[in-house]
């Protein structure tokens, strides 16, 4: 019974993230994972999930300067890392959150890639090494490959390509693609980076077809396409 009940709830969990993404309400997506971090006895696969929420979570806060907020919830996922780590859960997976969180303290605070930005390009290596079926380790080499300097081998264009080799393994399996916020996120990524490298006509195509399959997405509706499209007027 116990088994059972934690199916509708993660079913629930999901939705409710899915929800919260598409239309822009990270009030309704921070109830949803502190909710979550409040359940005793988490399972490591349950425990997995909430890293991912926590990550997108902590990503929104560092893009609304959020500092003190994103700090509180980097310091509850790296927690969570260090238990998986422990259970050898997921490495692969494990390693390519590692390698975020990493990234993610260098944003907050430049100071530090000196002292994380190689472990953060070494752990987003060894999760691809280890299952390179891993759409997330391809996602987090992106973003390594992306934001890296070009004197340190960084290449946005590179990046791209390791963006959409990520949107190809989700798209591999149906279930994957339903209600997930990390499918869309990844697909947005790549319309930015097409926007990014000058590439309008790509963007505006991966912009459309966010938008059918998404209509209400409203970060996608709302500011990337009518802003690419007014570009492209100009």
């Amino acid at each position: 019974m116990l088994l059972l009940s934690l199916k509708p709830l993660k079913a629930v969990d999901r939705t409710e993230i899915y929800n919260a993404y598409i239309s822009g309400r990270m009030d309704l997506w921070k109830k949803v994972i502190d909710r979550m971090n409040s359940i005793e006895n988490k399972s490591d696969s349950f425990l997995l999930e909430l890293v991912n929420y926590q990550y997108g979570y902590i990503g929104y806060c560092i893009s609304y300067n959020k500092e003190k907020e994103a700090v509180k919830y980097l310091d509850l996922a790296g927690e969570n890392i260090d238990f998986l780590e422990k259970q050898k859960f997921k490495l692969s997976s494990v390693y390519a959150y590692r390698s975020a969180f990493y990234g993610m303290r260098m944003e907050l605070n430049p100071l530090l890639v000196p002292f994380y930005g190689l472990k953060s390009i070494r752990y987003a290596r060894l999760a691809l090494e280890l299952d390179g079926n891993n759409y997330l380790a391809w996602l987090q080499n992106g973003y390594v490959k992306s934001n890296s300097p070009a004197s340190a081998g960084g290449s946005k264009k590179e990046g791209l390509e390791f963006y959409i080799k990520a949107r190809e393994i989700i798209e591999m399996d149906a279930a994957a693609m339903k209600e997930n916020w990390n499918y869309l996120n990844v697909l947005t990524i790549i319309g930015q980076s097409y926007h990014t490298l000058g590439d309008y006509p790509a963007s505006r195509d991966i912009f459309q077809h966010i938008l059918r399959l998404e209509p209400l997405f409203t970060y996608v509706r709302d500011d990337l396409y009518p802003a690419l499209l007014k570009e492209m007027k100009q």
